[in-house]
């Protein structure tokens, strides 16, 4: 072999180092790539997440204070509702009195 076919053995040789070079540096990128925007997806993810659950909390503190409201006007209601049986009582108890009061005078009570 002289100057000339090793010349041209080492150049082809060099050309074919380099190309499988590229080809593995090329597959490192790739996969870097692919990394990044795995990373990037799963990154977005938890973001949209968070917000979520952040609404979702705010949303249930609102509940949770509307419900206290409609419990303070239940047992307002409550009550007032028992104050209208006491009333209602009271005067149910005066007006049988009242009717035997009139029965005892020799009146009819209506």
């Amino acid at each position: 072999m002289d100057a000339a076919q090793l010349g041209a053995v080492g150049t082809i040789v060099v050309g074919l180092a380099a190309a499988l070079a590229a080809i593995i540096g090329q597959r490192g990128a790739n996969r870097a790539s692919q990394s990044g925007a795995v990373l990037g997806g799963y990154s977005t993810l938890v973001d949209n997440l968070q917000e979520e659950r952040d609404k979702l909390r705010t949303q249930l503190a609102e509940n949770e204070v509307k419900l206290a409201a409609a419990y303070a006007e239940l047992s307002s209601e409550r009550v007032g509702k028992a104050d209208l049986l006491t009333q209602i009582t009271v005067l149910t108890g005066e007006n049988r009195q009242l009717r035997e009061r009139i029965a005892d005078l020799g009146g009819h009570p209506t």
